[in-house]
């Protein structure tokens, strides 16, 4: 019933454009993965933002950082806009962030702390992006991703030594942590209290009696909430594709290279022979000739093992060299030389006497040229593909790295140069909602929305080892709103929306006001003289609200911060209109009964104080040290990043 609720309320004319809910940004800034963009500082200049010490945060530093970590969000969250980013505060928690690091770094040298470069080397072997497919550090990976990020060594190095740092410095102030059942208890049993409430809806759109605006209202409105209409950046890109198969002709093998092949692996192509057996080890010379007498007389050998109180191992498809590395040559050599049925044995073995039967031979005829040609000339053409593949792209990339500008590269290479229409980061076009980016042009959106007008073209793996694009953007459109003409409509509808709601909060705050006076939730919205939806009973226990990690409706969670028998409006969000909501019964829960519930409460609540003693004792240190902090850092470069990340608004 609660869903049918806000169906009506989470209409199409209240979808103009959806948020992007950003939670907190994660304390650490590095010991990821190095595509993420978190690591390093190549700024240093501009003015002092914090002070400690000797230690300076500069506002190009500072602004750089948080340029980055708004990549790394818009790499998982591409229609993510600078706007919505930094309304969620995380300019001001990069900036905690760093001076914490700043000021953590100063006192740890005043202490005589210092991290090794050895331990540094360690944490960025650990790192996935510079490992190969092996998990094995690679130096080229490690070299190509620090010049694509562009990055230096000792930036990223720097990033590892504070973050270690920090991790030495305040992982300490949170161990031992040890809350009592008295402090615990509360908690635990909060989540076991169950809340019974009812919830009204005002939407907005139930005014359908507003206007259209006039053009100087609809162009004002137009003006101050431009961030609702601004289309996330565009970008047009031109790439070139390099397809193994352009060396196919060239890559087929002579009849001179597969015989070479054969005769090399010769080997592999001879007859071979595996075959299985049945094992039994005992301690005696006496204990095992009689077992061997029982099989000869007719009874199977696990049966004979079986009346003594011992079993048969089994040693599958072993071939001569298997079975002699686990025995000896000389079982081997024994178990070879029988036929299938046999018993062989005793023969002394390291661990005892040694009966073997032999279950089963199978035999595998050698394989002439004839047979296994195809089978090398697809394998020989496969690697040379490949190495000529490999010989073209740093050919390409070699020509790029002198200087040559991508359209020469691409002509003197024979290679066919396409150019996209405008794209989003997703893909997708703005005016035409039916449009499929081609196969060819999906892998490179993520790579091709981080680089910057002026970047060399790169060259990105489509499919790894068999085809490639070189590519660069050719033209970059800033987040913006469209000029009003191209949305007049959209924007009369939210014009209609807010003004709605405007009405809608009203409303909603007179039928509270009548609530609180006794009157019936029911009641008030009958008479509310404008047609709502009824209102509906809502409630549960707050530990399965949040079950799984599960979020429930803001109207409804409301419910456990609401006094007993209150009534508290909320709004919708986005125009749509309010709640008003009523809470009606509240029946408290008792965790006294449930350990188990109690030390999980008890675990989490002690990771929460550890970090509060780490941020009690960084601000002890920061006091200490007489840290300098800018009063407008903050607002500065939020100012600087929205006029540089979204164009016109």
């Amino acid at each position: 019933m609660l869903s049918s609720f806000r169906r009506f309320i989470h209409s199409k004319f209240g979808a103009v454009f959806a948020l992007l809910f950003l939670g907190v940004i994660a304390a650490a800034f590095i010991l990821g993965d190095i595509s993420s963009g978190n690591f390093g500082s190549s700024a240093s200049g501009g003015a002092t933002v914090a002070k400690a010490g000797g230690s300076r945060l500069t506002l190009s530093a500072f602004q750089e950082r948080v340029q980055r970590v708004f990549e790394n969000a818009r790499r998982a969250n591409p229609e993510l806009q600078i706007t919505e980013f930094l309304g969620q505060g995380a300019a001001r928690e990069i900036y905690d962030q760093l001076v914490a690091a700043m000021t953590l770094k100063e006192y740890a040298q005043d202490q005589g702390v210092h991290i090794s470069k050895r331990l540094v080397d360690a944490q960025i072997a650990q790192i996935p992006a510079f490992q190969d497919a092996a998990g094995n550090f690679s130096q080229d990976n490690f070299r190509q991703l620090l010049q694509r990020e562009r990055i230096t060594e000792q930036a990223l190095r720097d990033d590892i030594s504070r973050e270690v740092l920090e991790r030495q410095m305040l992982a300490p102030a949170g161990l031992g942590v040890k809350l009592s059942d008295s402090l615990v208890l509360p908690y635990a049993s909060l989540l076991l209290e169950s809340r019974q409430g009812t919830i009204a809806a005002v939407p907005a759109v139930a005014f359908n009696d507003i206007k259209d605006p006039s053009e100087a209202q609809l162009n004002d409105f137009y003006k101050s909430n431009a961030a609702r209409f601004t289309i996330p950046e565009q970008r047009r890109i031109r790439y070139a594709v390099i397809d193994g198969q352009r060396f196919a002709q060239a890559a087929q093998p002579t009849d001179q290279e597969i015989a070479a092949a054969y005769n090399q692996d010769k080997a592999n192509y001879a007859a071979k022979e595996s075959r299985s057996f049945e094992q039994l080890i005992l301690p005696t010379e006496a204990g095992a000739k009689a077992i061997a007498a029982q099989v000869k007389a007719g009874k199977s050998l696990s049966a004979a093992a079986q009346d003594t109180g011992l079993a048969v191992s089994t040693l599958p498809d072993q071939s001569r060299q298997a079975l002699a590395s686990t025995s000896s040559a000389a079982v081997a050599d024994a178990g070879f030389s029988a036929k299938q049925g046999d018993l062989i044995g005793p023969i002394r073995a390291p661990l005892g006497w040694l009966l073997l039967r032999v279950t089963a031979v199978q035999t595998v005829p050698a394989r002439p040229l004839a047979a296994v040609k195809q089978d090398i000339a697809a394998t020989l053409r496969e690697q040379k593909e490949k190495r000529l593949l490999t010989e073209f792209t740093d050919k390409i990339e070699d020509e790029i790295a002198d200087g040559g500008s991508f359209e020469e590269v691409v002509k003197d290479n024979g290679l066919k140069l396409e150019t996209t229409p405008f794209l989003l980061a997703t893909g997708k076009q703005v005016e035409d909602q039916a449009y499929q980016a081609a196969a060819d042009v999906q892998p490179l959106l993520a790579p091709l929305f981080q680089m910057s007008q002026d970047d060399d073209a790169q060259l990105i793996p489509i499919t790894p080892d068999k085809r490639y694009a070189l590519a660069a953007p050719a033209e970059i459109r800033a987040a913006a709103p469209p000029p009003l003409a191209k949305v007049k409509e959209l924007v009369v509808l939210q014009y209609k929306l807010a003004k709605g709601n405007e009405k809608a909060k009203a409303l909603a705050e007179q039928i509270r006001d009548k609530v609180a006076k006794g009157m019936k939730l029911a009641e008030a919205v009958s008479a509310a003289g404008v047609r709502l939806p009824a209102p509906q009973v809502v409630g549960g226990r707050r530990a399965d609200m949040l079950r799984d990690g599960q979020r429930p409706p803001a109207e409804v969670m409301i419910l456990f911060s609401m006094a007993a028998n209150s009534v508290k409006t909320l709004p919708i969000g986005q125009d749509r209109g309010y709640f008003v909501v009523q809470l009606n019964g509240i029946k408290r829960g008792d965790a006294g009964d449930q350990p188990e519930l109690v030390n999980q409460v008890r675990s989490q609540l002690g990771d929460v104080v550890g970090q509060e003693y780490a941020q009690q004792f960084v601000r002890a240190v920061e006091k200490e040290l007489d840290v300098e902090r800018s009063p407008t850092a903050v607002a500065d470069v939020q100012r600087a990043l929205a006029s540089t990340n979204s164009g016109a608004q």
